[in-house]
């Protein structure tokens, strides 16, 4: 029941990782014309693959989760460099396969919550949504890469 959500988590690791490789310090925090950087784009998507995960887990963030979600806001202040960025994407997408693995059939219709307004959600759409989202996020990573490894245009 699965297997298209870890499909699309395989796909966003192969693609962020083929679409990032060689890109420069500069080019990984550039915003043309103020869309968000690929550095933003990567950090936000282990960030918030975890969380969703964490979610469907039926559990409440940790405090490192909710202080990893703060230095979002400061990502293009802060820039970290690609590798540990790279490295924790990886990380998460090896967290979410395991996940999807030990997940039980029977479980998939579980009511789950989401955030602090608690938002109703069941076991399946966190499942479901996580994936998509870094289908998202990772089909913004491609592109934004493209555009700035060729920045500026003369």
């Amino acid at each position: 029941m699965l297997q298209p959500a870890a499909h699309a988590f395989v796909m966003a690791r192969e693609d962020v990782t083929a679409a990032v490789t060689g890109l420069s310090a500069e080019a990984l925090w550039l915003e043309p014309g103020g869309i968000a950087s690929v550095g933003f784009h990567l950090a936000h998507l282990a960030g918030s693959t975890d969380r969703l995960l964490t979610y469907a887990r039926g559990e409440a963030l940790s405090a490192a989760q909710r202080d990893a979600l703060d230095r979002e806001r400061t990502l293009s202040v802060d820039r970290p460099p690609l590798d540990p960025l790279l490295r924790g994407w990886h990380d998460t997408v090896a967290a979410a396969l395991a996940q999807l693995g030990s997940t039980f059939e029977h479980d998939l219709l579980r009511p789950r919550e989401v955030g602090r307004a608690r938002l109703p959600s069941t076991l399946v759409g966190l499942l479901f949504h996580a994936a998509e989202h870094a289908s998202r996020h990772s089909g913004q990573i491609v592109t934004t890469s493209k555009l700035v490894r060729g920045w500026p245009r003369p």
